[in-house]
């Protein structure tokens, strides 16, 4: 079953899911790019690990499943000795995956970085936060290409001279030569996601290929479709008009009502 959503799905952010679908669109980028790229290339996955302190300002709000997690049991409240239940810090390590294309000769260079984010990319105040930034600030200042994606509807956008598109997601490339200006394309739910631009070194041409079905793909071979209820609304809401539109999606996407079958005729009385 497809998704009612011609572009992004914003339940797959909703239901807690975004780390299966993060790691599996990162794969599907890193198998097309590397297929595409020309011989002098080599495309690899790089890791940004942290660690969080889980337990208090909303940090429970995990954006990742903890590769080590402590766990702690919970003691009913004793009425008679007054104790009471409490939690502890607990430091719990995240790791964000990337993609990069390293051009191969006279020695290993790094040419373009592919980042997907995540959720706590996009909560000022989280080590998530501070440690994307300060790469992405280095990159856009002319340090590598750089192509940003954000299929978030959550959290805050990273700063910018001018405001942002008006729309739920956005795909940002930045060229080495230009840096630090770049180039901004909408996305939305309603439509296809745009055509992916990843740029490379030198004369080499950038490379241009769909993501939409990318997104297809993961949410068939996930059957995302069974664990989703379109019925109620994702979080964070939808506007009144998409509402709207939404239900009118659902409503044209219903499979029909079976026809009953025929009740048999009547014999008539001699």
């Amino acid at each position: 079953m497809k998704s009612p959503f011609p572009g992004m799905d914003p339940y797959i952010e909703d239901y807690g899911l975004w780390a299966d679908f993060h790691t599996k669109l990162l794969g599907e980028i890193e198998r097309v790019l590397a297929a595409a790229v020309p011989d002098r290339y080599f495309v690899q996955a790089g890791e940004r690990s942290y660690v969080v302190l889980a337990g208090t300002d909303g940090k429970e709000e995990r954006p990742f499943t903890p590769d080590v997690g402590l766990a702690t049991a919970v003691a009913e409240p004793d009425a008679e000795s007054g104790a009471v239940t409490m939690r502890a810090f607990i430091d719990e390590p995240y790791r964000e995956n990337f993609i990069e294309i390293y051009e191969a000769d006279p020695e290993p260079r790094l040419v373009t970085c592919v980042e997907v984010l995540s959720p706590a990319n996009k909560r000022p105040g989280l080590e998530g936060w501070d440690l994307y930034l300060r790469k992405r600030n280095a990159l856009m200042l002319g340090a590598a290409n750089f192509v940003e994606i954000d299929l978030l509807r959550g959290g805050r956008r990273m700063p910018m001279v001018q405001p942002w598109p008006n729309s739920p997601y956005y795909l940002l490339v930045s060229w080495k030569w230009r840096a630090p200006s770049c180039r901004v394309w909408p996305a939305s739910f309603r439509r296809p996601l745009p055509e992916l631009t990843v740029p490379l070194s030198g004369s080499d041409p950038d490379l241009k290929f769909p993501l939409q079905p990318m997104v297809d793909a993961i949410y068939a071979r996930s059957r995302y479709a069974r664990r989703f209820d379109y019925a109620r609304p994702p979080a964070p809401p939808l506007g009144p008009d998409e509402d709207a539109w939404l239900a009118e999606r659902l409503r044209g996407d219903a499979p029909p009502t079976p026809a009953r079958p025929a009740r048999p005729a009547r014999k008539r009385r001699k």
